[in-house]
């Protein structure tokens, strides 16, 4: 990625903000796989299920999946079919990204709050509880996530846009990643 330094001071201090929270999303997941270990341990040992704890796994996976999402796309870890893309010059592909984020995330972002804000708000109004007993009494915070990942998305794209848009114009040097794909590889 290219120096924040060199973006203006309030997406800049956005763009840290996202790499501070992905960064801190990370821990979740070694939270959720010692949890995995204690629930297989205490299922297969002593006899033991906690319907709690898996549940609590799936929101922790549910979360690093939906929260993290922004953090990837910053890093261009996202999917990309790029035949033509990585033959592209630094200013066309800043271009392609910028007309991608514009008329593809924002839109379907757009999307996805709105249609999920009447189904989590319909989960919040009955404080909607896990069907299954002993289950983490909190469905309506999972649901939650899908508006907040979308918001988080757009925020990123708004930084992206930004930034792709300083490549564009030559304020800023394009991000110098590793050509080096091991997928390309195969």
């Amino acid at each position: 990625m290219s120096d924040t330094t060199q973006l203006p001071a309030f997406i800049a201090a956005l763009d840290r903000a996202s790499e501070w929270f992905g960064r801190s999303l990370a821990w979740l997941i070694i939270i959720m796989m010692l949890i995995q270990f204690a629930i297989v341990l205490l299922r297969y040992i002593f006899s033991v299920n906690s319907i709690f704890m898996q549940e609590l796994v799936m929101y922790m996976h549910a979360s690093v999946f939906m929260l993290a999402a922004a953090y990837t796309f910053r890093h261009d870890g996202h999917v990309r079919v790029d035949i033509f893309y990585r033959g592209m010059t630094h200013r066309r592909q800043a271009m392609v990204n910028i007309v991608g984020i514009i008329t593809l995330l924002m839109p379907v972002m757009v999307f996805v709050i709105a249609s999920s804000l009447g189904y989590v708000a319909n989960s919040w109004r009955i404080m909607e509880t896990s069907s299954d007993y002993g289950g983490i009494p909190a469905v309506f915070a999972l649901k939650t996530l899908i508006p907040l990942f979308a918001a988080l998305m757009i925020v990123q794209g708004i930084i992206e846009v930004v930034r792709n848009g300083y490549v564009f114009t030559g304020r800023i040097p394009p991000s110098v990643g590793d050509d080096n794909h091991l997928e390309e590889r195969v």
